[in-house]
């Protein structure tokens, strides 16, 4: 038996792979940009680790999602073992379907409302007023998140050939939250349970990604905004704690989310805004090496490593019983 993982974008993988050889971990990558499946034929033994990115279209991979929510179908009415399976695939790809289960738990998020077609986005823009952010509905890595601080801007963007609504033609308009050191705190959690929090310099743009592969540049920069000083983009706060973590951990436990990255925003008053949770998390390395994680179970991919090798060894008692 082995543990199968689902993804599309081969520079996200060497982390994952150097953990799981650490391990000793037996493992096959199912590159899923294309492909075809037989829905009457069992999926081979084994754990299921789906790393599909909502932001999967940027890199030409058009329907990569659509194929693996087909495929995650087929693995779990086989009863195969998926890790992030189709409720943590539907999450990533939809913020409002992110919102309305954060809702369920209690988890504050910003004011947001949703809407298809510019003047339906104009008229709720109004209504809310600026400054606001717009976001699609689909997105990743931050790409196409930006903030208004005028609605005659606004208009003009929307009339624009700039304006992109998204995969799904629908956007989110957001109350826009103004941090107290102009930096977000991103939540990591393997298994269902907090691993570490990174605090992340958004003084430079939205674009959040924290895997070396992702290049910082030509994001949108709110003008007027500066680092109140000098600290790395991505840092990782040792002993961080946070009320909102055993929210979270409910959360992913109600939504079958085992690996997560969940960020909120901290307001001048201490309050907590939650926003995102990107069920393709990864790592920044640097900020790992420098709280001294690397090629330990407490980094992000030793952690994932640790966490899959266990589930494996779950799935794999069964079968040995059976067989003897």
């Amino acid at each position: 038996m082995k543990v199968h993982v689902l993804h599309e974008n081969e520079d996200w993988m060497p982390p994952l792979r150097a953990a799981f050889e650490d391990l000793d971990l037996p493992f096959e990558e199912w590159h899923l940009a294309d492909g075809t499946f037989d829905l009457g034929a069992p999926p081979p033994e084994g754990i299921f680790y789906n790393r599909m990115s909502a932001s999967a279209h940027t890199r030409g991979h058009d329907f990569a999602p659509e194929l693996t929510a087909s495929v995650l179908a087929w693995l779990e009415a086989y009863g195969r073992r998926t890790i992030n399976g189709s409720h943590a695939l539907d999450l990533e790809i939809s913020k409002i379907r992110q919102y309305a289960a954060m809702s369920r738990v209690g988890i504050a998020f910003p004011e947001t409302r949703f809407a298809v077609g510019t003047e339906a986005i104009l008229k709720t823009a109004r209504e809310i007023g600026a400054p606001l952010i717009l976001k699609p509905n689909r997105g990743g890595k931050g790409l196409g998140v930006q903030l208004f601080n005028d609605l005659t801007t606004f208009e003009a963007y929307l009339e624009s050939d700039l304006f992109d609504a998204g995969r799904d033609g629908t956007v989110l308009l957001q109350q826009y939250i103004q941090s107290a050191d102009s930096a977000i705190i991103r939540n990591e959690f393997v298994g269902g349970k907090f691993l570490y929090a990174v605090r992340v310099d958004t003084s430079q743009g939205f674009e959040l990604c924290p895997a070396d592969a992702c290049r910082i540049d030509d994001a949108f920069c709110p003008v007027g905004e500066q680092a109140v000083e000098e600290r790395p983009m991505f840092e990782i706060l040792d002993g961080f704690t946070h009320e909102n973590h055993a929210k979270y951990e409910r959360f992913l436990a109600a939504n079958q989310i085992d690996v997560a990255g969940i960020e909120m925003i901290v307001d001048a008053d201490g309050k907590a805004w939650t926003y995102d949770v990107n069920t393709n998390t990864n790592y920044n390395p640097e900020a790992e090496a420098a709280a001294g994680l690397n090629a330990t179970d407490r980094s992000g991919p030793g952690a994932i490593a640790a966490y899959l090798a266990q589930e494996l060894h779950r799935t794999a008692i069964p079968h040995l019983a059976a067989a003897e």
